[in-house]
């Protein structure tokens, strides 16, 4: 707990990077959740269900969606881990257990992200 009120303390003023840690997350019951709040036949834009899904989660202010999601430990899957979120996420996958991730890992899996074409769901030729 102090490492993490220690990571908080020295990046409390970063305006560029959001990190995420989530621990005994239900992306599955964050969206069952934010479902419930709509009205029976409402229909929701994607930015309004965003809003509800932070509101059930009790992100605030909201946060970004994910651009990257770094998987450790060798999985290969989301995990019901923020799959709202994660839509256009790009993913980085390592055998490497969190406790043991270092600096060099993390520079590794952003300049692999950084040579990456993010289309949004869009086709190459849309660009």
């Amino acid at each position: 707990m102090r490492e993490i009120e220690r990571a908080e303390h020295a990046t409390a003023h970063g305006q560029r990077l959001h990190l995420r840690l989530a621990v005994d997350y239900s992306a599955r019951s964050a969206i069952l959740a934010a479902a419930g709040l709509a009205r029976v036949g409402e229909v929701c834009s994607n930015e309004s269900f965003a809003r509800r899904i932070n509101r059930v989660v009790h992100s605030d202010p909201p946060a970004p969606d994910v651009d990257l999601l770094i998987r450790t430990s060798g999985e290969q899957r989301l995990s019901d881990f923020l799959l709202w979120e994660c839509a256009y996420a790009e993913l980085s996958f390592t055998d490497r257990l969190w406790p043991d991730y270092t600096a060099d890992d993390l520079r590794e899996a952003v300049g692999d992200f950084l040579q990456r074409d993010r289309r949004f769901g869009r086709l190459a030729a849309e660009g």
